[in-house]
């Protein structure tokens, strides 16, 4: 039977006014998922969901299997995988297989970047690119046309947990800058230590998507967490 998840609020990517909040289930207890992912009451937009390989990043988490189960439990939600894999290309079509509503890519893991978004876009999803908080904004100039989303790192991936790097909203600020010049249509989602104590930093710099793992799962009443920073959001 599905799930009483309701997450999808907005069709598509159309930019709005109001923030979207992504919960990572990384942060979620992984022996009793659904009922972590009950308990945000609809309040949530979007489901994130990391994907690690153990060698882009220095963890093993989740799989094809997992967005196949989450995706028959909760069909409506908006399922949004980010892979931190070497060679994302390898495993892309595994994963476009479970229908994700986005599939998002490191710039870093493959020099093939453009025929891994294109692959994505083919199948009707929502192509994502990611950068780490290392990698300059510039590094997706030549690929932000083909881009439905991008995901600025926030902290160094492969573990939740960790603190916010302020200066990666430098990135976002450049991001949107682009985006305004250049007539995109681009979201901007950020990941890495987000909570109520920022989420208005982020805001302000141009974000439209927070992702935020212990801010949410890690807090007594997980549906009022997102509520606060949805507020803390607006400013």
């Amino acid at each position: 039977m599905a799930g009483s998840l309701q997450i999808m609020k907005t069709k598509g990517l159309k930019r709005g006014k109001d923030l979207l909040i992504a919960p990572s289930l990384l942060s979620a207890n992984i022996l009793d998922m659904a009922a972590h992912i009950d308990s945000l009451g609809g309040e949530a937009d979007w489901l994130h969901l990391d994907i690690m390989d153990g060698h882009f990043v220095p963890n093993l988490s989740f799989g094809p299997a997992l967005v196949a189960a989450l995706r028959k439990r909760y069909p409506d939600a908006f399922l949004d995988v980010h892979i931190m894999a070497n060679e994302p290309e390898k495993f892309i079509s595994m994963f476009l297989a479970e229908k994700p509503s986005a599939l998002t890519v490191h710039i870093e893991a493959t020099p093939h970047i453009h025929r891994a978004l294109q692959t994505i876009k083919n199948s009707g999803v929502i192509a994502g690119v990611t950068l780490n908080p290392g990698t300059p904004a510039e590094s997706l100039f030549p690929i932000l046309h083909m881009a439905d989303l991008v995901l600025v790192m926030s902290v160094n991936p492969g573990y939740g947990g960790q603190s916010f790097i302020p200066e990666t909203l430098l990135k976002v600020e450049r991001l949107v800058r682009w985006r305004d010049e250049n007539n995109g249509s681009f979201l901007i989602e950020i990941d890495g230590g987000i909570g109520v104590h920022n989420a208005g930093l982020a805001a302000t710099a141009g974000c439209d998507v927070l992702v935020a793992g212990n801010a949410v799962f890690g807090q007594p009443n997980s549906r009022q967490a997102i509520i606060d920073i949805r507020i803390a959001g607006r400013g």
